[in-house]
């Protein structure tokens, strides 16, 4: 399998509550157009019920155009249909429907990154539950650490007023 170009957890967004996949990405991953994904998942519908698969609104997909600048999205100028959104389990179900040893490759990559996703969140949450349960029980503690975080911040927002020596709005002369 070649190098990917953008890493897959940069293509998984969150939209209605679940991390999702465009096809237009997942066609980019799989090496096949667009069009070719779709209609191998039109003719093999009854795999991919409402919560595997589901089409973009025009709000939805303008709204992901503009939070993801950078994103692949950009790259899709005219499309005639809204794009559709895959979940994990819709993406599982792709790599049975599209056969070849890419799609077997990336569905396996695609299936790690989600399941790594789902690791982190959990982590995650963990954290921010042990920090809120530690800031409930010492929260006078927490105030002083709250109070030097504000004067470290002070500290670097007047090193950003530095510009390579000089102070902003100094003039040369």
């Amino acid at each position: 399998m070649n190098e990917l170009p953008v890493p897959i957890h940069y293509k998984i967004y969150t939209l209605r509550g679940k991390q999702i996949m465009l096809d237009e990405d997942l066609a980019e991953l799989y090496e096949v157009e667009t069009r070719v994904l779709n209609q191998a998942v039109k003719r093999n519908s009854e795999r991919f019920p409402s919560d595997f698969m589901f089409q973009l609104t025009q709000e939805e997909y303008t709204n992901l155009k503009s939070q993801f600048v950078t994103s692949s999205l950009q790259e899709h100028g005219g499309r005639r249909k809204m794009p559709y959104a895959f979940t994990e389990n819709g993406v599982y179900m792709l790599s049975a429907v599209l056969k070849s040893k890419v799609a077997v490759e990336i569905s396996i990559e695609i299936m790690r990154t989600f399941t790594k996703l789902r690791e982190f969140s959990l982590h995650y949450n963990a954290l921010a539950k042990r920090l809120l349960e530690m800031e409930q029980k010492n929260s006078k503690e927490f105030r002083k650490i709250y109070a030097l975080l504000d004067e470290l911040m002070a500290g670097a927002r007047e090193a950003d007023t530095k510009v390579m020596g000089f102070l902003r709005g100094e003039s040369d002369a």
